[in-house]
């Protein structure tokens, strides 16, 4: 409800100048932190290998296209985007929508096609502007989704850091495609636990947590090399020197990372699938391209808001670009044989985490995928997953911190709700599902506190006491922009005005005025006189009320 209050004296305050506008960032080519950006891109890397194999298993496309998928993200969407440290792939948001998408269409390369045609449907959002939803993703929802992630992140790693599950991907939903849910999966990897992947596991996640202290942080040496790449790095070496002293212990190789080895750039041809075109003729693929086309725009806003937020130096993603760079990689990893990408949080998390400054370090990502794709496949498949999930337990540490609900508590219930609703519905559903709970929450309560503050009112003291009357004087003085949002407060407003009083409503400085207001407006006039209140209207034409 609008608070009424009397007149304002004039304190005859000093007008502040306008505030100076941001120094602008100075421009810095992509090569000048390179010393933190090839680290953190060598980081991602090991975290982005298993996660493509793995989302290209559990969307059923062939094992390939998870891994080009990764480097057109990497290298030619990192390029056009305009992130400096998000982080373009295969999302496991989308793998329903692939198993759909294959069931549906009958074959790998019609879904090619309507990869290929989601693509060029995105890069026309990006030409449409429509970017701009981005802006209406209230703080507290992003900061619960980033919340719910660094959760899920936990949760999903641990079968993995304790060796005994053998799926390995971004798998955000509750209810596992394998009849599992989150926690009883990891029930049954504590009863199949295996004790090398988790002495593995353990020193990887020591040596980052030692890392990350500060006796080591001041070495300088130590500021230019993760410490991911470290325990990484120290857990192929356990495991081998396993091998040889306790062969029992040895990581299993199915807790290995799986990458198909290549001998050739003819082998990599023939492992490729490309689009079949003919499925353009179905309209069923233009309703999958149109699926794909929405679900990975909003889920690539979605994640470059969030990565905006964690981002040290706080840049800003121009998300027209970003729909624009997203729909040229989606166009060219379905003509490639890939699976449609999108901006994913858990890389750009690592990325960040990791120490990365520019889009390069997204970049030199993409390139290693290519690398290992053509030459180093048999070297990384040394590399036990219980160290990459250390990475991760980590990386959802970060996201998850006591302080951040601290933060969300001190701020009130109206950021608080929608931030903790937010958190559980993505726990218990998946990452779209659960967000969009949180939207409409968090919309719920904007729409509330728009209703209490759609009007200016108050009472005209100069005017009662001139006149020496009792009856109350009011000004209600509507908003520059008077939109349906205004209508309950105003509607409120006028219910509540004492009968016998005059009362000015006051649009002269209204530009616009909806036209659901305005019949509330008349319906009030109608109804005016029967309270025996006396309506002055001024910059509201009667015309507009419908009255003739």
């Amino acid at each position: 409800m609008t608070q009424i209050i009397s007149s304002p004296a004039s304190t005859g305050a000093p007008i502040a100048s306008p505030a100076l506008p941001p120094a602008p960032r100075p421009k810095t080519s992509l090569f000048s932190t390179i010393g933190q950006d090839a680290p953190a891109g060598l980081v991602v890397f090991l975290v982005a290998l298993p996660l493509c194999l793995g989302i290209s298993l559990a969307s059923g496309a062939p094992l390939l296209a998870g891994v080009i998928s990764g480097i057109v993200g990497g290298i030619l969407v990192s390029s056009l985007s305009g992130s400096a440290v998000s982080v373009s792939g295969p999302a496991a948001g989308l793998t329903v929508v692939m198993l759909s998408a294959i069931a549906s269409l009958g074959s790998w390369p019609a879904v090619l096609a309507a990869t290929v045609v989601a693509g060029v449907i995105q890069i026309l959002l990006g030409v449409a502007r429509a970017g701009i939803i981005a802006l209406y993703f209230p703080a507290a929802v992003i900061r619960g989704m980033l919340a719910a992630i660094g959760i899920i992140l936990i949760l999903k790693q641990l079968p993995h850091f304790f060796g005994a599950d053998a799926d390995y991907f971004e798998d955000m939903k509750f209810l596992q495609i394998d009849g599992l849910n989150t926690f009883s999966a990891i029930g049954a990897a504590v009863k199949a636990l295996s004790p090398g992947s988790v002495l593995v596991g353990s020193v990887a996640l020591a040596l980052m947590l030692l890392w990350n202290t500060a006796p080591v942080r001041r070495q300088s040496w130590a500021r230019l090399v993760p410490g991911a790449l470290i325990a990484v790095l120290a857990a192929v070496a356990i495991n081998q020197l396993l091998k040889s002293l306790a062969p029992e212990w040895q990581v299993r190789p199915v807790h290995l990372v799986k990458l198909p080895v290549l001998s050739s750039l003819g082998q990599l041809a023939d492992e490729m699938t490309f689009p079949d075109f003919t499925a353009l003729r179905k309209p069923a693929t233009y309703g999958v391209a149109f699926t794909i086309a929405i679900v990975a725009s909003l889920e690539t806003l979605l994640s470059v808001e969030a990565v905006d937020n964690l981002d040290p130096q706080k840049r800003h993603t121009p998300t027209n670009r970003e729909l624009l760079a997203q729909g040229t990689g989606n166009l060219v990893s379905g003509l490639l044989g890939g699976l449609p990408l999108t901006a994913v949080i858990v890389r750009s998390s690592a990325n960040i985490a990791a120490g990365g400054q520019s889009k390069m370090s997204a970049i030199i990502h993409g390139i290693l995928l290519l690398i290992s794709l053509l030459f180093l496949g048999s070297i990384l498949n040394l590399i036990p997953l219980s160290a990459l999930a250390a990475v991760l337990l980590l990386v959802g540490f970060k996201l998850t911190t006591p302080a951040l609900y601290r933060k969300q508590w001190a701020l009130g219930r109206e950021q608080f709700v929608p931030f903790i609703i937010t958190i559980v519905a993505v726990l218990f559903t998946d990452l779209l599902k659960g967000v969009s709970i949180g939207l409409v929450l968090g919309f719920f309560f904007i729409l509330r506190d728009n209703a209490k503050a759609g009007s200016y009112l108050r009472r005209d003291e100069a005017a009662e006491a001139a006149e020496g009357e009792t009856a109350s004087h009011m000004h209600l003085r509507l908003p520059e922009h008077v939109s349906f949002l205004n209508k309950a407060s105003i509607v409120t407003t006028l219910e509540q005005l004492p009968a016998g009083s005059r009362v000015i409503l006051d649009g002269s400085r209204s530009d616009v005025i909806d036209q659901d207001v305005l019949e509330a407006i008349e319906a009030f006039r109608q109804a005016a006189p029967a309270r025996g209140i006396e309506l002055e209207l001024r910059g509201i034409r009667q015309v507009e009320l419908g009255t003739h």
